[in-house]
């Protein structure tokens, strides 16, 4: 099992980043929004842990920067009907701990809010996985604060675009340009959605 990968970042395209490693072997890991926005700039050395899922169809690479997002990404994949790209989904829109508190305390509404989870999904979720995440420790009010980028998904969604729709765009702009702050990140993502219409 490959549990860490340590490298040069060649690249950031969307979801996904390409690590290459002092023996020269080149890795592709799918990542989630949160990490892809904490990640330096090409060409730094990273080092992500990560979770390997092997499928009939392949294997694929995910990467994480914090543990507590790592393993909620493991958790999730031992509910019923949640594959590695839905729980992907669920780190990058809530981030690790808001998916933990929203799975614990029942929050149907805001795990609704990822795309390609709808209400009887949820429900699935809490009640598959609300005992398997009471060990978890949140770190303090980290479950409901929001890093620029989820702020800037949600803000988007607000003013009607789909969460799935808002996602990409804000991805394009933290791989293209990196982080910035949460107006700056809505105001070059509404351009790119403004120019696919």
């Amino acid at each position: 099992m490959i549990s860490a990968v340590r490298g040069t970042l060649i690249s950031k395209m969307g979801d996904r980043v390409v690590l290459e490693t002092t023996g020269g072997v080149s890795y592709e890991l799918a990542v989630p929004l949160g990490v892809l926005e904490r990640l330096p700039v090409e060409g730094r050395a990273v080092e992500l842990k990560t979770v390997l899922v092997v499928r009939e169809d392949g294997w694929a690479l995910y990467g994480f920067d914090q543990e507590l997002e790592r393993t909620v990404f493991q958790r999730l994949l031992g509910a019923s009907g949640i594959g590695p790209r839905l729980a992907l989904a669920l780190v990058s829109t809530l981030g690790g701990p808001r998916v933990v508190a929203a799975v614990r305390d029942g929050d149907i509404a805001a795990l609704c809010t990822v795309p390609g989870i709808g209400k009887k999904t949820a429900d699935r979720m809490v009640l598959e996985l609300k005992d398997r995440v009471r060990d978890l420790a949140l770190p303090g009010a980290a479950a409901r604060r929001s890093v620029p980028a989820e702020q800037a998904v949600q803000a988007l969604t607000n003013l009607g675009y789909g969460p799935a729709d808002a996602d990409r765009a804000v991805r394009a702009v933290v791989s293209q340009d990196g982080t910035g702050e949460p107006a700056e990140l809505i105001r070059r993502a509404l351009q790119r959605l403004t120019e696919r219409r």
